[in-house]
This record gives structure tokens, sequence and C-alpha cells, in this order.
């Protein structure tokens, strides 16, 4: 069976067409999609990069953060998953793969928007856990609307909140107690440096990450904490059918990136797991682009 690591085409390593319109109601769940997504189930072998660390993960019931989770647990690391209460089907699912990977899951639902729940979430890793040394923050809202007449104050608030409130949160709650070695990936986007006309308010949340993530990383890398960025294109999650997308725009979804489709949530995850690890120690403040060949700054 083939995994990250088999030599391939990656034009041709899945699916080059577009998708059926295929409406959810928010956030959406990756188990009524189809086809169905590969978070790497499957396909992602551990090397051990992160034996013994101690992760937080959010939106780790499906898409990005799912793949990141099941990733990271392969590698070597204790998880506590964060998700919205209506996710928990799917968050049941990776929780499993967690432990059959042999690694502890501690499942934490809840609304980042609320700033209370969203700083206790690094408690419960402490508590939980042990320690906590590896943040994700993956956790995302988008809804396009396609004139800004239409764009309300309460949606354009949810976004910041969700997006941006709640990674600054989670980060400033947790470096008391990270100890020098740990490591934060934030996500950011295509939109960040490319933004669509209709996701104003997404797209304003994916570059403030960005300047956010520069800022901290410059501040923490005396104390031996790195912060860097993914910043994915097009990847096919409940995210794009629950609003993320018009349902007009699904049949040529991913399909105007260079390599010519959208990418699978698996095909991100060797890009946090680069940066959660050792093995990127020299890397701080940089935004790691995985877009099909999109060019950005």
């Amino acid at each position: 069976m083939s995994d990250q690591y088999t030599f391939q085409n990656p034009v041709t390593q899945y699916r080059t067409e577009g998708f059926e319109p295929q409406p959810q109601e928010g956030p959406g769940l990756a188990s009524e999609l189809g086809p169905t997504p590969d978070h790497g189930e499957s396909t992602y072998r551990g090397t051990g990069r992160l034996a013994g660390r101690k992760a937080l993960v959010t939106g780790a019931d499906s898409g990005i953060g799912r793949a990141a989770t099941i990733a990271f647990a392969r590698e070597g690391a204790d998880v506590v998953l964060n998700y919205l209460p209506e996710e928990q089907q799917d968050a049941d699912q990776v929780a499993q793969l967690v432990r059959d990977a042999g690694r502890k899951a501690v499942l934490a639902p809840g609304d980042l928007t609320d700033e209370a729940f969203a700083r206790s979430l690094v408690r419960t890793a402490v508590d939980e856990l042990g320690g906590i040394d590896l943040i994700a923050n993956v956790a995302g809202k988008q809804q396009h609307v396609e004139d800004v007449a239409d764009l309300t104050s309460a949606q354009f608030e949810e976004t910041v909140r969700t997006n941006l409130n709640a990674l600054f949160w989670i980060v400033q709650e947790a470096v008391p107690h990270l100890p020098p070695g740990s490591t934060v990936v934030n996500t950011s986007s295509v939109q960040g440096y490319q933004p669509s006309p209709n996701l104003v308010d997404y797209a304003t949340t994916k570059s403030g990450i960005i300047a956010l993530s520069k800022a901290l990383a410059q501040q923490l890398a005396p104390k031996g904490i790195r912060v860097n960025v993914v910043a994915p294109g097009p990847v096919w999650t409940p995210l794009q059918v629950a609003g993320g997308q018009p349902d007009e725009a699904m049949p040529q979804f991913g399909q105007s990136t260079p390599i010519g489709r959208a990418a699978q949530p698996a095909e991100l995850a060797p890009a946090y797991v680069f940066l959660a690890s050792p093995e990127s120690s020299y890397v701080v403040g940089e935004v790691l682009n995985v877009n099909g060949g999109m060019p950005t700054p």
C-alpha cells in the first residue's frame, strides 16, 4: 500500500476532477462527504519524529486538523483533540485512530469563540498529558458572501474570533507552560495572499494569522519556542461544502492550481509534522505554502 513516501506523479495521485455540490449544515462532517477525503487513515506512515510529544490540535475532527492529528499520533505524540460538539461523530473516529497508534487521545469539545474555553484547552493538555509542547491551530470558519453589503457584523466577528482571537488566546495561555523546544504551527491560507472577493472576512483573518505568527516567532524564538505557519490552497474538507464555497464552484474546485486538482488533507499533514519536529530547528517565522503551485510572495 502506498504512503507519503511512495514515489508517484502528484498530478494524478488523487482525484483530478471536481466535486458534486453536496451542501451540508455547518460546521459539516467528513463522514458525510463523497468521495471520502484521505486524512492519512491508510496512507500516513509514522517514523517516530514526535516521540513523547504532548500536542493540542484545534479542528481535530475533520479536514486538515484530522490529518495532522493522525500524523502526530503515528509519529509518537499524545493529543488533545478540540472540535465543536456537533462534530462528535468525526472526533470519535479520530480519537480511535490515535489510540490505535498507541497514543493517548483526550477529547475536548467546545467553541473556540468562547475565550474562557479556548484558554482552558491549555490546562486540559497540562492536566491530561502532563504538559504541552506542540500546538497546531487548525480550526477555522469560512463562509462565502458574494456582496459585502450582505456580510453581517455578526459573521465578521465570529470569523475573527474563531480564526484569529482563539489562536492568540491559546498561545498566550500556553507560553508559560511551553518548554524550550516547543513548537506552534498556525494555519493560514493562500487566501492570506490572494484573497477571493467573496471571502472578505476569512481572507482578512488568514492574512492576520501570518502577521501575528511572524511577530510571535520573533518574540518567542529566544525562549526556544518556534512559531511557524502552514498556508494551504484548496483542500477537500467539510469546510468547503458547509458554506465555504458556492455550490456552483464545486465542480471546478481546485482545478485552477498548476497541479490541476484539489489537495487531500493527508497531503498537508507532513508540513505540520516537519514544522513541529526538531528537524526544522532553524525554521522560525516561516510560511510553508502547500497549495499545488499557486504563486505566493
